[in-house]
């Protein structure tokens, strides 16, 4: 019998966010002054407490839900009183979240006398940064002072950290009857006629390094007025539209398209770069910026072209060890908040990451290829210089051809490739490497990185610098096939130890380079096949280090879990070695676990425990954001990979090779663009096992053509072009 599941990350708490900020609530959608409860503005807690009473008594929860993800709703019974019949008055509260926060509080009353009672409202904010929020414990902590302006209306908290600048203004914008502040409590009269209302309107601005950032939510729940609102309502109207007879990868897309349009940070270098994920990455980290750009292209072109510009605007510029900064290096994140503002870490700036700088690279060839945007890419060609110098002179310090990563800042991150925990890279017995280390992955991004900014500089005119980076990149090819081959195991080596020896532990990396194309094609079969063995694919997806591992934890961060990004990337690795076979099984554990989950919403990570009768859903990682950029991308490029899509835009070409599994008989696609066209596409599977497509609408000038994937068997010299056009890397 089918189990009905139904699991959320973080299910004690609602999220309801917009660019860097971030309101967190219990499911009653109260602001309680406990962790990690509150609103959030660039990693800030601005609002600890907003609690609300009637007559002194607490309101009875009836219902809450977040609204389209910036807005939240909430109603609430209020108790009864001298002045309050029991059962007849409600509150209506409405928080809409922007640069600070909008609240609307709408009394209703049933009742068929009058009704009379004094509202209050609790308000408190104590500027915890979010790590401290998350961890339940305090690094730095000061007195909050209150000062009530009667005549503004406005309630000032101030924070007296003699080192931060930071405050929030409460503003009573609208009110029944004035409004007093007395013993921490904003009290009102409320006096309503049978059947009667009224609104109490609240706006929270928080005071951020000392400038007061003015309050810019919507209004209501149909207004969208403001630029970053304006931004989410663009995007999720250019999404394009997936209909399947399989409604599980129908609501998986709708889900996924749906929270893509949410995410925008809001950067002025960038307004479409998407956040990482919530509650925890509320900021911008390069490569997650860019990976869910890659990921989502068959979407849009405007997540991966805000996320170029941004990385391309925070790259190095000078050497600072704290920082982990050098010249041309991209960032792997700006972050708000306290503890990165008194330097108790390094991440207001931080750039301890090796897969950025050719993940910038790769991307940047993808971009052209999708929309043959040459302006755009014109104006990144000094930071793809400035990527490929860093490669070469910072990334490989031993020159030996290979991205080595080590770390200078006491603050930093130990590991710096795709995974990045502390733990993450471990030896075959199980024992923590390390540094520097040569991760497998980082020599598959900085390969296809070549080939990729070898077609941007070649599109724009430099041939001879884009043949001296296709030289390159052969080279590294044939090295690394001879350095990270285990010829025993079968597989890669997870990397090369700071003494050039392999790491002999097996897990997800190998599916990276299969999508790089870094590995030979019939090794590349052998790979995939490997990939799929049950020590590695748990039946929800493929795990991060096999089970049979001495330091495998299924619920570690990347020891053992599994990832929907990674599949996302690996599935694309698989369709380009013709390996269909496993992209199903794959597609299809990815697609199951997503209906483990409310609204189909993939987490960051769930747990690498065996897809069995005994364990019918794997668990979560306890820490996993929800939504995350990533998660929702992949579902985009999951689709993307059954049908061995790829934009050709600078040739007016787009190329297929569909191979839908039996779980998936059809998929409609309606508003894919390349380039300057847009087309509708329709795919089908025969009663043969064959997929066959038509075009259904088309405007401007794309042709649509069969070839097989460059590394599958049967890729013709179309196929080797493509190789050249979509050497995509990663997640």
């Amino acid at each position: 019998m089918a189990h009905r599941i139904q699991l959320r990350a973080r299910s004690e708490h609602h999220f309801t966010y917009s660019g860097r900020s971030v309101l967190i609530t219990d499911l009653a959608g109260r602001i309680t002054d406990t962790d990690p409860v509150g609103l959030y503005v660039d990693n800030t807690r601005v609002l600890s407490r907003l609690e609300i009473r009637a007559d002194a008594k607490a309101l009875r929860a009836v219902s809450a839900s977040p609204v389209g993800g910036d807005a939240y709703l909430s109603y609430e019974e209020l108790p009864e009183s001298d002045g309050i019949p029991p059962e007849s008055v409600y509150l209506e509260t409405a928080h809409f979240v922007g640069e600070g926060m909008r609240t609307i509080l709408r009394l209703r009353s049933y009742a068929a006398d009058a009704v009379h009672f004094e509202l209050t409202v609790a308000p408190a904010a104590d500027f915890a940064d979010s790590e401290e929020a998350e961890r339940g414990q305090r690094q730095q902590d000061a007195a909050t002072e209150d000062t009530w302006d009667e005549a503004a209306r406005e309630l000032h908290l101030r924070y007296c950290h003699p080192d931060l600048d930071l405050g929030t203004i409460i503003r009573v914008a609208r009110a029944p009857a004035d409004v007093e502040w007395h013993d921490g409590l904003l009290s009102c009269p409320v006096n309503l006629n049978p059947h009667g209302s009224a609104e109490l309107e609240l706006t929270t601005e928080p005071i951020l390094r000392g400038e007061r950032i003015s309050c810019t939510p919507r209004t209501s729940f149909g207004a969208a007025t403001a630029p970053l609102e304006q931004v989410r309502r663009e995007l999720a109207r250019d999404m394009p539209r997936l209909t399947s007879s399989n409604a599980l990868v129908t609501n998986a897309w709708e889900t996924a398209t749906q929270d893509l349009a949410t995410l925008p940070y809001g950067l002025p270098d960038g307004p479409a770069t998407p956040i990482a994920g919530l509650p925890l990455y509320l900021q911008f980290f390069g490569r997650d910026s860019l990976t869910i750009g890659w990921q989502a292209l068959m979407a849009t072109p405007s997540f991966l072209r805000d996320s170029l510009r941004a990385n391309a605007a925070w790259r190095g510029r000078r050497i600072d060890d704290w920082l982990d900064e050098e010249p041309g290096k991209m960032i792997h994140q700006a972050r708000g908040g306290p503890l990165s503002a008194l330097g108790i870490n390094p991440f207001t700036r931080y750039y301890g990451d090796w897969a950025t700088p050719p993940d910038f690279l790769i991307m940047l060839g993808q971009y052209l290829a999708w929309t043959s945007d040459r302006q755009t890419v014109r104006e990144l060609l000094s930071a793809a210089r400035d990527a490929i110098d860093w490669c070469d002179r910072y990334g490989d310090p031993d020159h030996d051809g290979f991205l080595e990563y080590d770390t200078r800042s006491e603050g930093g991150v130990k590991n710096q490739g795709w995974k990045d925990s502390g733990d993450a890279i471990v030896d075959e017995r199980g024992a923590i490497v390390p540094n520097p280390i040569a991760t497998s992955e980082l020599q598959a991004y900085w390969y296809a990185g070549l080939q990729q900014a070898s077609l941007a500089f070649a599109a724009t005119g430099d041939l001879g610098y884009a043949a001296r980076l296709l030289a390159k990149a052969r080279t590294l090819k044939r090295r690394f096939n001879h350095a990270f081959w285990m010829e025993d195991l079968g597989a890669y080596a997870l990397g090369l130890d700071p003494d050039k020896r392999q790491i002999r532990s097996i897990g997800s990396n190998d599916g990276h380079l299969l999508a790089s194309g870094i590995v030979p094609p019939k090794r590349g079969r052998l790979m995939a096949a490997r990939l799929m063995e049950p020590d590695m694919f748990s039946g929800w997806g493929i795990r991060t280090l096999s089970n049979d591992h001495p330091a495998f934890n299924p619920f570690s961060y990347h020891r053992g879990s599994v990832w929907p990004v990674e599949q996302a990337t690996i599935g694309f690795g698989f369709a380009r070695y013709g390996c269909w076979d496993e992209l199903h099984r794959l597609a299809e554990g990815v697609f199951a676990s997503s209906a483990l989950f409310v609204e189909n919403r993939l987490p960051e990570v769930i747990g690498g425990i065996q897809r069995d009768a005994e364990h019918p859903h794997p668990g979560i990682y306890p820490s996993s954001c929800e939504p995350q950029g990533w998660s929702a991308s992949a579902v985009v490029m999951l689709v993307q990979s059954l049908l061995a899509m790829v934009a050709v835009a600078p040739l007016g070409l787009l190329v297929v090779d569909p191979h839908l599994p039996k779980w998936l008989p059809d998929v409609r696609l309606e508003g894919i663009r390349v380039g300057s066209s847009e087309l509708d596409l329709e795919f089908r599977r025969t009663t043969s096992g064959r997929t066959t497509y038509r075009v259904t609408r088309r405007s401007g000038w794309i042709r649509v053509v069969r070839q097989p994937p460059p590394q599958a068997p049967g890729a013709g010299p179309l196929g080797r072009a493509w190789s050249g056009l979509s050497s995509l890397v990663r997640w």
